[in-house]
């Protein structure tokens, strides 16, 4: 299996969208992102918290691809 993204590393992160409000976040499908969390990659897999509970799941590339991710 591929690692986290093809850039970054697994390891810890703050995951802000890229939307520039919640309606454009909601199309999107990252309203529960929106505006940030807090995000771990790893074995190629992002997971997504807020309040320390698992929001979401997706692909470490499409995280990448999708949020401004920033190193904690």
């Amino acid at each position: 299996m591929r690692k986290a993204g093809k850039s970054l590393q697994d390891g810890k992160y703050r995951a802000v969208c890229r939307e520039k409000n919640a309606l454009a976040a909601a199309i999107n499908g990252h309203s529960l992102i929106y505006p940030e969390a807090d995000v771990e990659l790893k074995d190629g897999t992002a997971i997504f918290r807020k309040d320390g509970k698992i929001v979401w799941r997706c692909n470490a590339a499409y995280a990448e691809l999708h949020f401004s991710l920033e190193p904690q």
